[in-house]
């Protein structure tokens, strides 16, 4: 197997690999990695992809003008406050509470205002624990010369691109929205879940 196909097999069921025995040395480094990622700030340039393999998927290559950010969200329902006036517990809009985004689109929203001067290519899973969930996402430069020049990403310099992770128009995205399905059951996802009533969710 090539040098990627090694970093798959790793990430491939890794939260079950480390409880094993014989994988202590990886446990060791998963659960110091998650010390030092709990201590940092929500959002924070890295300098290099924790996994390479899915860093290439989305386009990203080791040269001027791509950046790369890990992400922590809090993970499962929204924290709601608790009002102070009396009401049904049902009513209270506490608990059970969930937005119509994934946790992985509000990552990449969040990324986005902290480097307003980027744009995001993509983002994928990096770790979770009972708290949290960190995603790394990748990002360009639509200003840089070696963007602008390059073949493969050239074409996010365009200004019909600005913006494009709060449109939806990122992989994840793409998922939340349905537009990964076609046929039949996918009737109501196109052209826009808006445009269907929201019928779709």
């Amino acid at each position: 197997m090539g040098y990627y196909k090694y970093i798959k097999e790793t990430y491939k069921g890794i939260r079950q690999k480390i409880k094993r025995p014989e994988n202590k040395d990886l446990r060791d480094l998963v659960m110091d990695r998650k010390k030092a990622w709990r201590k940092s700030p929500s959002v924070v340039r890295v300098e290099k992809p924790t996994r390479i393999d899915r860093a290439r998927t989305y386009g990203y290559k080791s040269k001027q003008g791509f950046v790369v950010a890990r992400a922590r969200v809090r993970r499962g329902g929204m924290r709601k406050s608790r009002p102070n006036a009396g009401r049904k517990p049902k009513r209270m809009g506490i608990s059970k509470i969930t937005p119509k985004k994934s946790i992985q689109r509000i990552a990449e929203e969040r990324t986005h205002k902290k480097f307003p001067n980027l744009e995001v290519l993509g983002s994928y899973w990096l770790w979770q624990d009972g708290q949290y969930k960190w995603f790394e996402v990748v990002m360009v430069d639509p200003a840089h010369p070696v963007i602008r020049s390059d073949k493969d990403v050239g074409w996010i310099c365009e200004k019909q691109h600005t913006g494009r992770v709060f449109r939806g128009l990122t992989p994840a995205g793409i998922k939340g929205r349905g537009l990964t399905k076609k046929g039949k059951g996918a009737e109501k996802v196109r052209p826009s879940l808006r445009a269907k009533g929201r019928l779709a969710k």
